[in-house]
């Protein structure tokens, strides 16, 4: 990455796949996880996503054998001078999962789904990162019926406070979503988020990630959303890709839908100093079905470039001269500057 960015970024081991989806078959051959890491640090990665199954594979159930492991990965990372950004439970894929993993109605499934983030706890300490990413996606339901919310909610407490005391250093970093897989999803917004914080056993250890797609399905505005997170002191991590729309999650190349939307998430971050703390650029961006095999990595280019040239741009755009369109409120003019910006003119 050029030296004068003051971003460093990570990109997660699913976002390199065989193409896959609903409606049809993989299409491209699946990568093994040695060579999306020469991929990743040839592009100029400086960390890695990970979910708990990624790092390790869920049918391995000794705790001395997902240690042993887990630090082979580890030492595959140190290799290529990389590091795990975050480790997040898997807690959607498994059937005991069908009914949510925190609120399902069978007690079974809820102390599964708490020793599924112990799990990633214990994956998260031997990769030397303190951030579990709790993507609460089957925590919703199908029917509005099938569950006492006010209950619901308090379940998804204990398992945070579970979570927090399972680890005195682990933090838990809340990824909102409206929809999908869920019909309805609980805590699907940032602010649902953030106000969830509150009620933790240590809310210095909660906060949030947002991805750009997640606020827009809510019908938000992505770079509001980190704003507000800023604001609060507790936006950990960021998800940059793109949407076309309220339609499913499509993971797009960050800024090919709409690009002033993409720079003004690289602005708001870019003026608030995000990264100085730590925090890293995260994308979760998906190859289109169509690419083969061979150039099925462009997305992760493009989408550090994009970044890159409006982080460039946010540097040395005529702050000035956008503030006096604030002064003379002329926000047609302000509107113009910003558009002739984009378009280099």
């Amino acid at each position: 990455m050029p030296q004068n960015s003051q971003f460093t970024f990570s990109v997660g081991v699913w976002n390199l796949h065989p193409g896959a989806d609903p409606f049809g078959p993989p299409v491209r051959p699946e990568r093994s996880f040695a060579e999306k890491l020469r991929i990743f640090k040839d592009y100029g990665f400086d960390y890695v996503q990970f979910h708990d199954d990624d790092a390790v594979p869920d049918d391995v159930t000794s705790p001395q054998e997902i240690e042993r492991q887990a630090r082979e990965l580890k030492k595959m990372l140190d290799d290529e001078g990389m590091k795990a950004e975050f480790v997040a439970p898997r807690i959607w894929e498994d059937p005991r999962s069908v009914d949510g993993a925190m609120t399902a109605n069978s007690e079974e499934s809820r102390r599964w789904g708490l020793e599924k983030g112990q799990r990633a706890v214990d994956v998260a300490n031997v990769l030397e990162t303190d951030r579990l990413v709790l993507w609460p996606a089957r925590e919703g339901t199908y029917i509005r019926e099938s569950k006492d919310p006010v209950r619901a909610h308090e379940q998804m407490l204990e398992w945070y406070n579970a979570i927090l005391d399972y680890d005195p250093h682990i933090r838990i970093l809340g990824e909102a979503k409206p929809n999908e897989p869920m019909d309805l999803m609980y805590l699907p917004t940032t602010g649902h988020m953030l106000a969830f914080c509150y009620r933790a056993g240590d809310p210095n250890r909660c906060g949030v990630l947002i991805e750009s797609a997640h606020a827009i399905l809510a019908g938000l505005d992505p770079s509001d959303e980190m704003a507000y997170a800023i604001f609060h002191g507790k936006l950990w991590g960021v998800h940059l890709n793109d949407q076309n729309g309220l339609k499913f999650d499509e993971d797009k190349t960050f800024g090919s839908a709409n690009l002033r939307r993409a720079f003004n998430q690289v602005d708001v971050l870019t003026r608030n100093g995000y990264g100085n703390n730590g925090e890293v650029v995260g994308l979760d961006v998906k190859a289109m079905r169509t690419q083969p095999h061979e150039i099925a990595a462009k997305h992760l280019k493009n989408s550090v470039e994009v970044v890159l040239m409006l982080e460039d741009l946010c540097k040395r755009i005529d702050r000035q001269e956008w503030q006096s369109y604030v002064d003379a409120q002329d926000y047609e003019g302000l509107d113009l500057f910003i558009l002739r910006s984009l378009l280099g003119k």
